[in-house]
């Protein structure tokens, strides 16, 4: 699979100055960890989900979550166990049939209730299970973590998959700010002891702002959200120190469709225009009738903290996600100057744009990341933006 691969290759010679690479679900982790981008959540009782699949409905996803948790009624988590074998099952036979290839598939992820419902889809799927990139752990502590991890090595057991964790940090001990310094401790010996099978760490900015009664709307981002925005800071602060450097995503965003507006649109016309020419106007009047300007302006807070990819819920949100992903002519033009000054005898450079200076040391470490994720979703050529990919 191949980010942006949907876009007609003219389109892609045009647009970047360095192509992405290719991947597969048994890349490196960490090059994995990197890749999911716009991680599209979906109800596992959707009757629809293995039919988008094969179809390639959803144009641009390479990475997806079927919920058996927080998007299905407590009533319905039979039905919902069920349904998501079916899906499976659809999958399995599709693939076998050859009306997909396992490299046109997204990484596919299912969100489980509780560590003991692990054992009983493994004991169910059998053999689909490795049609799974891995398992997503909600409400993740360290009062369940151990037995998250437990019943994990016990699905490759009973199946024979490689399956990949990712936790959800959303539980009340983490929020609490008495409690969170512990909590993050408590949990970090458990994740570091199973760093080869941690693929990447989730954020629920939902859990967390609904434990205080809290919604932000569609003119604020999370980060506007001072008590979610502290604890997001702890988490980066924790998970994503250089001798630790898990990836940590960006919480979700959680609008799609118009209402009345309090503050200006977020979007400039410029880019749009760039890249549409007189349809830019219109383009751009889409994308905010739809909120993207918001998960725009939030995504751009996403990278400016650390965080890699974000949760997305519906179609329309995949492709601004994934365009804000891509490294700038600029950005890499910066890192790789960066990087090849490393040997010590310089310490402070003039950027190419001749608008910064980058110094060698301090920015080292940002550099080797923008490089990292120049080789999964590319480089923009001088004169292109995230526009022009959505």
């Amino acid at each position: 699979m191949r980010h942006f691969e949907h876009i007609s290759k003219e389109d892609r010679e045009k647009i970047f100055m360095k192509q992405p690479e290719s991947f597969t679900r048994y890349e490196d982790r960490e090059k994995l960890s990197y890749a999911l981008g716009a991680t599209i959540y979906t109800p596992a009782l959707r009757p629809e989900i293995a039919k988008d699949i094969i179809r390639k409905k959803h144009r641009g996803v390479q990475s997806m979550v079927i919920c058996l948790e927080d998007a299905v009624g407590d009533l319905m988590t039979n039905e919902a166990q069920e349904s998501l074998l079916r899906t499976l099952a659809e999958i399995d036979s599709a693939l076998a049939k050859g009306e997909i290839k396992e490299e046109e598939m997204p990484l596919l992820f299912v969100r489980v209730r509780e560590p003991v419902q692990i054992e009983r889809l493994s004991q169910m799927a059998r053999q689909k299970m490795g049609i799974l990139s891995g398992l997503v752990f909600p409400k993740f502590s360290s009062r369940n973590a151990i037995d998250y991890m437990h019943y994990l090595e016990r699905a490759e057991e009973i199946t024979g998959a490689s399956l990949y964790a990712m936790p959800v940090l959303e539980s009340i001990d983490i929020l609490n700010w008495d409690t969170r310094k512990e909590a993050l401790r408590a949990i970090n010996g458990i994740i570091d002891g199973n760093r080869d099978k941690i693929l990447n760490l989730r954020i629920g900015a939902t859990d967390f702002s609904g434990y205080f009664g809290i919604r932000r709307s569609h003119d604020t981002t999370v980060y506007d959200i001072h008590i979610i925005r502290d604890c997001i800071t702890d988490i980066i602060n924790n998970f994503c120190r250089p001798e630790r450097d898990f990836a940590v995503s960006g919480p979700v965003w959680e609008y799609f469709c118009g209402g009345d507006r309090v503050l200006k649109p977020q979007l400039r016309m410029t880019p749009f225009r760039q890249a549409y020419g007189d349809m830019g106007e219109q383009k751009r009047g889409r994308l905010i009738d739809q909120y993207i300007d918001g998960l725009i302006h939030e995504v751009i807070l996403d990278r400016a903290n650390g965080l890699v990819g974000k949760t997305v819920i519906h179609p329309s949100h995949i492709a601004p996600v994934q365009a804000m992903q891509c490294v700038t002519h600029e950005e890499y033009m910066d890192a790789m100057s960066i990087t090849q000054n490393s040997s010590g005898n310089v310490g402070v450079i003039k950027s190419t744009y001749s608008n910064k200076m980058n110094e060698i040391k301090p920015h080292s470490i940002w550099a080797k990341k923008i490089l990292k994720r120049a080789s999964i979703y590319g480089v923009l050529n001088s004169g292109y933006d995230f526009a022009s990919l959505i």
